[in-house]
């Protein structure tokens, strides 16, 4: 039998079901790919919002990534929530410890809802420790602005944001638009090639868990043997097309529709 490519997700639980962990165990399944997670952190959330945290102990999350390295493994990994500097580190060392081949971070400070996902004091953390690990970092503009520590509104200041999260150590970068004008164009750089990946913006509120999608989708690309280049699109496309078709639940965000293709 073939073997089927496998993805891991680290990173904090949803209990709403649209982002987190069971955004990326959706997205996973949805194209083709075995996941596996390790748990940072439960949150009580719905699409209104965050009303409680809690930090799994940087043992378990440890013993988790573990567990699945030794007898599963992953083609890919994607890390969400880490919420914490000591969280970081134990995602880090751990990552290095298993020689992962793929690693998408997709460097979550913000809930769609606006709680906050991330220490202020693990922001450095998360900098040194991690994004040089990258294989590629997707941070939307606010997030962007927080790792480079600049105001970011033109195209210009986009681009060098980019350069300067690739000079950080990362491989690769994707800086995404959704938080500007027109429409939803994120921007790929890998050090030497600018790419805009464009689509049209969709007017729904169900964007919840979008980020999280769009990481957990260049983790799957990269997983079944695609081009960093070539999972950007993969997931540009599927984020798009789950927005277009996104779920009425709840009051506040709702999720996209991770599962459109089989629910049609």
């Amino acid at each position: 039998m073939t073997p089927i490519p496998k993805a891991m997700t680290i990173a904090g639980s949803d209990s709403g079901g649209g982002a987190g962990i069971q955004a990326d165990l959706k997205t996973f399944a949805a194209l083709g790919v075995y996941g596996t997670s390790a748990l940072t952190a439960v949150t009580a959330q719905n699409t209104i919002g965050v009303t409680a945290v809690h930090e799994v102990p940087t043992n378990i999350i440890a013993a988790q990534i573990d567990a699945v390295f030794t007898d599963i493994g992953a083609d890919a990994v994607k890390t969400g929530m880490l919420a914490s500097s000591s969280i970081i580190e134990c995602v880090a060392s751990e990552l290095r410890r298993h020689a992962i081949p793929w690693l998408v971070v997709d460097p979550v400070m913000v809930a769609k809802s606006g709680d906050p996902l991330l220490w202020e004091d693990a922001v450095d953390t998360l900098r040194t420790w991690l994004v040089p690990l990258a294989s590629v970092v997707t941070p939307n503009i606010p997030e962007a602005e927080t790792l480079t520590g600049m105001k970011i509104t033109s195209d210009a200041e986009v681009r060098r944001a980019a350069e300067d999260i690739v000079a950080m150590g990362a491989n690769a970068v994707v800086v995404k638009g959704g938080h500007r004008e027109g429409p939803a164009a994120d921007l790929f750089y890998d050090g030497s090639l600018f790419q805009e990946f464009s689509a049209p913006r969709i007017d729904t509120p169900n964007t919840h868990g979008t980020g999280c999608t769009f990481a957990s989708a260049i983790a799957a690309g990269l997983a079944r043997g695609m081009s960093v280049l070539d999972a950007v699109g993969l997931a540009k496309e599927y984020v798009t097309e789950a927005i277009r078709r996104s779920l009425p639940v709840g009051a506040g965000h709702g999720p996209l529709n991770h599962f459109y293709k089989l629910w049609e």
